[in-house]
């Protein structure tokens, strides 16, 4: 078992089978392998309800692509960067004006904002209370943040979504609203400490190779030394790498539905639904895309809640800082004005983060790779983490109507007890979550230095956040876990060329 306790401080300034249903017959078919190079994977799983192993046949109309198009995850908008900066590099083909932006945008998005008031007109309004000081404390390199590795940790991308039971499903806490903030200004208090505490949980796979899950608790203890986290609905969350969210912003909502079957009516198994949301901007409802639960419509809608949320930095779209009624020291707090940040900043930055290019994929004609491209597919983990989506009309040039490879279908999934938060996020359930898109998964540890993934950072690596998998994608699970190490090897290095 291990405890890691962080905060307060302060701041100066897949579940489908073989056969592949009619639905997700024309998804199963835009899986990408190479004509030549490819390695026989044995391809022995275990049927759904156990027994005895059953072959699996490959899909007969996979598409065959070039070694380019392969690589070309992002479309147009792929870079051929695998270093540290992989992540933060732009689209490909901007003009000189659309370079300046994202130029600029990218210094909002890293430079730290300070105290009210300030010399730095344009930068003042941090907090009173708040998780970071800046979007990339996060969203480190525009990569993925992770939980703390211990009680002093610097590094940050953790934050705690809160409720408490009403009406409505859930409400925000009378005191400390939706989300637990665990920095203040010097003058100011934090809401108080998150303490993770693990326990291992050992299991073997088919072939008797042990492997074991680190099981997280939660606390969050206050100012005053109590533990509310009984008493709430708790929903810790790390920051997902920023790369693509131009592209998936730009499918169009019609072709994210059309993969809808709330109600299993095919009887795969698998129940994906859209979550629709309202846009902030325009009141309208619209598909939610964004987020762990796809709660956020748009990129302009994420990184303005990520501000107010997060670094406590008001705009047009949230005009109230995060200080519930009761919270009087922190709503007598100076502001960095009304707004914080202006609507031609939240532009700029939101030009910067919908700009940022995919990077290629990797050793794509290794046989390995090729090998469990073709499992992943027949386990049932495409079912969900759909490989290809096209874009619609896009005013950057990169975006418009591309075909890329994101790998996930945006809809909510079931994803069975243990990973439920059991914290309803708008129509999202406690048990479901966003498919989270898989390109530049392979790239995490080169860019971030960890290797930690699921909406929690639960997972110490690939094989664990497969095997946390439940409810919808219990039947891919415990395929993975009757796979061959050969066979499971391959796959991993498949989404590790990704």
């Amino acid at each position: 078992m291990s405890t890691i306790t962080t905060g307060p401080d302060t701041a100066p300034s897949a579940a489908a089978g073989p056969v592949v249903s009619r639905r997700r017959a024309r998804r199963a078919t835009r899986v990408w392998l190479l004509a030549a190079g490819t390695l026989a994977a044995g391809s022995i799983v275990a049927a759904c309800g156990g027994g005895a192993p059953a072959t699996v046949a490959p899909t007969s109309t996979t598409a065959v692509r070039s070694v380019e198009e392969i690589e070309r995850q992002g479309g147009a908008a792929t870079v051929f960067n695998e270093g540290a900066g992989a992540f933060e590099q732009p689209v490909p083909g901007m003009d000189s004006q659309q370079r300046r932006t994202f130029a600029v945008g990218n210094s909002l998005f890293n430079q730290n904002w300070v105290t009210a008031p300030a010399s730095t007109t344009g930068r003042d309004g941090l907090g009173p209370i708040f998780n970071a000081q800046s979007c990339s404390s996060c969203h480190f390199r525009d990569g993925r943040g992770r939980p703390p590795e211990s009680a002093d940790d610097p590094e940050r991308g953790l934050l705690v979504r809160i409720s408490v039971a009403g009406d409505d499903g859930a409400e925000p806490h009378p005191v400390y609203g939706d989300q637990f903030q665990d920095r203040a200004l010097r003058d100011q208090t934090a809401e108080g400490s998150v303490v993770i505490t693990t326990t291992e949980r050992p299991g073997r796979f088919a072939d008797g190779t042990a492997y074991s899950l680190a099981v997280p608790d939660y606390a969050l203890i206050t100012a005053d030394g109590t533990d509310i986290s009984g008493s709430l609905m708790v929903s810790p969350r790390v920051a997902p790498q920023v790369i693509g969210v131009g592209l998936i912003e730009a499918i169009p909502e019609e072709d994210v539905i059309a993969a809808e079957d709330p109600d299993d009516a095919d009887g795969d198994g698998v129940s994906g639904r859209a979550h629709m949301v309202t846009d902030p901007r325009t009141g309208e409802t619209v598909l939610g895309r964004f987020g762990w639960k796809a709660a956020v419509p748009t990129v302009e809608a994420q990184n303005a809640a990520a501000f107010v949320g997060d670094l406590g930095i008001t705009s047009s779209l949230h005009p109230d800082q995060p200080c519930t009624a009761v919270q009087t020291e922190c709503l007598a707090a100076p502001s960095g004005g009304e707004p914080e940040i202006e609507d031609d900043e939240l532009a700029q930055v939101t030009f910067y983060t919908r700009t940022l290019a995919v990077p290629a994929r990797r050793d794509v004609r290794a046989d390995d790779v090729v090998a469990g491209e073709k499992l992943f597919s027949e386990i049932g983990c495409a079912a969900c983490h759909t490989p290809t989506q096209r874009s619609g009309p896009s005013d950057i040039e990169a975006l418009h109507e591309q075909t890329f490879s994101p790998f996930t279908d945006l809809l909510l999934h079931d994803m069975g007890p243990d990973l439920a938060d059991g914290r309803p996020d708008g129509d999202a359930s406690g048990r479901e979550w966003r498919t989270p898109p898989l390109w530049g998964i392979g790239l995490v540890e080169r860019v971030n230095d960890h290797t930690r993934y699921l909406h929690d950072g639960r997972a110490r690596s690939l094989s664990e956040a497969v095997l946390w998998h439940g409810g919808e994608a219990s039947t891919a699970q415990g395929r993975f876990t009757r796979l061959l190490a050969a066979e499971r090897r391959a796959l991993l290095v498949f989404l590790e060329s990704l």
